[in-house]
C-alpha cells in the first residue's frame, strides 16, 4: 500500500522530520513488542543529557508501568501487587513539575486503555492540547512469536500453533488472551486515540527492523534532540526466550496450575526468579531453536496488516515510515528439524534463580523441622511447603 505522499514521512534517504512544538508532552503508547523496551531504556539512560536540550523524562523509572496499569484499570501482572491510583497521581505530579518544557512519557500499557473515556482521562490529565500521541508499529508476523512467549512468561499454558489458531482462525479471537487484539489491531487502536486526541496530534511510526537504531533517530528528530544522543542500552532481561526455554516454562505453568499454587509464588519464584535469572545469565547460541511461525499464520497476519494499513491511511494521522512493511510476506526460512532441547546450563540457571529468589525471602517463625530428610519427602510436598513459606513471607511484607 502506498502512503500519502503529502505527509511528513521518514524515508530511507534520511529526509528531515519536523520537530514537535516546544512544550509538547509526547505520549508513546506502544503497543507491546514494537521496540518499546529499547526506546524506554535509551530515553531513561539519556534523561540528564536530554534535560540539557530542553526535554524532560518525568518518570522516576525506565517504565512507569504501575501508574499506567492503574489509570487503564488493569490488574497487575500475575502475582504482583495491584497498582493503585496513587501510582498514577505520582506520575502526574512528576509530569506537571516539568512546567512548559517538552517532556516524553512511554508505556506500552497505554495501548490497553479500555475505552474513549479512559483515553480522554489520560490525555486530559497529562495536558490536553499539549499531548501528542506516538504509536509505533511492526508487522504482526514479527509481533506474534514474541507476544506468545511473553504471555507464557505470565502463565499461559497453550502451545504456539494452538495459540495462533485461536488468535487467527477462531472467532471472536479473544481466547486465551483478549488483550492481544485490543493492542495489536493497530488500526482500531489508532482510531480510538485519534478520536480523542485529534488526528493532527497523533503520529504513527512504522518500525523497520532492517535499521536497528531507526526508532531512536525518529524520537530524536521529533523531540528536537541532537542525532546520536539516544543510544541502545544492553538489556539481557528483555531478550526473547528460545523455543526450548518457552516450552520448559509452559510445561512448568501447567504443573503450577494443576497444583493450585498461589500466584504470588509464581511472580517471585518463576517470573522474577527462574526466568529472570536464566535470561540474565544465558545467551542463546546459533544451535538454539527459535520460535517459528508457520507460513499459513504469516500470510494471515500479512492480510490483516494490509487491511490495517488501509484503514490507518484514511485516519488523517501523520505516518512516518513505510506502511507496506505491515503487509509484507517474508520469504519462508529454511525449516529446521532440530529438536528444541533446553541447554543444561539454562536449566541449571533457571533452577538456581528460583532457589535464590526463595532464599532472598526467608520465613521467620517457621515450625521446627521434622525428622524426615529432604530425600524422604515427595517433590510435590516440597513444592507445597516452599510455596506456603514464600507466600507467608509475602503476606508479612
Amino acid at each position: 500500500m502506498e502512503t500519502d505522499c503529502t505527509r511528513d514521512e521518514l524515508r530511507g534517504n534520511g529526509a528531515a522530520i519536523t520537530p514537535l512544538p516546544t512544550g509538547t508532552r509526547l505520549l508513546h503508547i506502544g503497543p507491546h513488542k514494537t521496540g518499546t523496551t529499547s526506546i524506554q531504556g535509551a530515553l531513561f539512560a539519556a534523561k540528564d543529557e536530554m534535560a540539557r536540550h530542553g526535554v524532560e523524562w518525568p518518570a522516576a523509572t525506565r517504565h512507569p508501568m504501575e501508574a499506567v496499569l492503574a489509570v487503564c484499570a488493569r490488574t497487575g501482572i500475575m502475582g504482583d501487587a495491584k497498582p493503585t491510583e496513587r501510582h498514577w497521581d505520582r506520575l502526574l505530579e512528576q509530569v506537571h513539575a516539568t512546567g512548559r518544557r517538552t517532556s516524553v512519557i512511554s508505556s506500552e500499557f497505554f495501548a490497553d486503555a479500555p475505552d474513549d473515556a479512559a483515553i480522554g482521562r489520560i490525555v486530559g490529565r497529562l495536558g490536553g492540547d499539549r499531548v501528542h500521541v506516538l504509536v509505533t508499529l511492526r508487522p504482526l508476523a514479527r509481533i506474534m512469536p514474541s507476544q506468545w512467549q511473553q504471555y507464557v512468561q505470565n502463565g499461559l499454558r497453550m502451545g504456539y500453533e494452538d495459540w495462533l489458531e485461536h488468535m487467527l482462525s477462531r472467532p471472536p479471537y479473544e481466547k486465551p488472551n483478549p488483550s492481544f487484539w485490543r493492542r495489536h489491531r493497530h488500526d482500531r487502536l489508532i482510531e480510538r486515540w485519534a478520536r480523542v486526541a485529534g488526528a493532527e496530534r497523533v503520529t504513527v511510526v512504522v518500525v523497520d527492523d532492517r535499521h536497528r537504531e531507526g526508532l531512536m533517530r525518529t524520537f530524536e528528530a521529533l523531540l528536537g534532540l541532537p542525532k546520536g544522543l539516544l543510544r541502545p542500552v544492553p538489556d539481557a532481561a528483555n531478550r526473547s526466550l528460545t523455543l526450548a526455554e518457552t516450552e520448559m516454562l509452559r510445561n512448568l505453568n501447567k504443573e503450577f496450575r494443576a497444583n493450585e499454587l498461589p500466584e504470588e509464588l509464581y511472580s517471585q519464584l518463576v517470573r522474577n526468579g527462574a526466568v529472570m535469572h536464566m535470561k540474565n545469565t544465558c545467551t542463546p547460541g546459533p544451535g538454539d531453536v527459535k520460535i517459528r511461525t508457520p507460513q499459513w499464520a504469516v500470510e494471515a497476519a500479512a492480510a490483516i496488516g494490509a487491511e490495517m494499513a488501509e484503514r490507518i491511511g484514511v485516519t488523517g494521522v501523520r505516518v512516518l515510515g513505510d506502511m507496506r512493511l505491515l503487509s509484507a510476506v517474508p520469504k519462508p526460512g529454511t525449516r529446521t528439524e532440530a529438536e528444541p532441547l533446553i541447554a543444561p546450563e539454562a536449566a541449571a540457571q533457571a533452577l538456581y534463580g528460583a532457589l535464590a529468589a526463595a532464599a532472598a525471602a526467608p520465613v521467620r517463625h517457621t515450625a521446627p523441622a521434622k525428622s524426615r530428610t529432604v530425600h524422604q519427602t515427595s517433590s510435590g510436598e516440597l513444592v507445597r511447603v516452599l510455596g506456603h513459606r514464600c507466600l507467608k513471607r509475602l503476606r508479612l511484607r
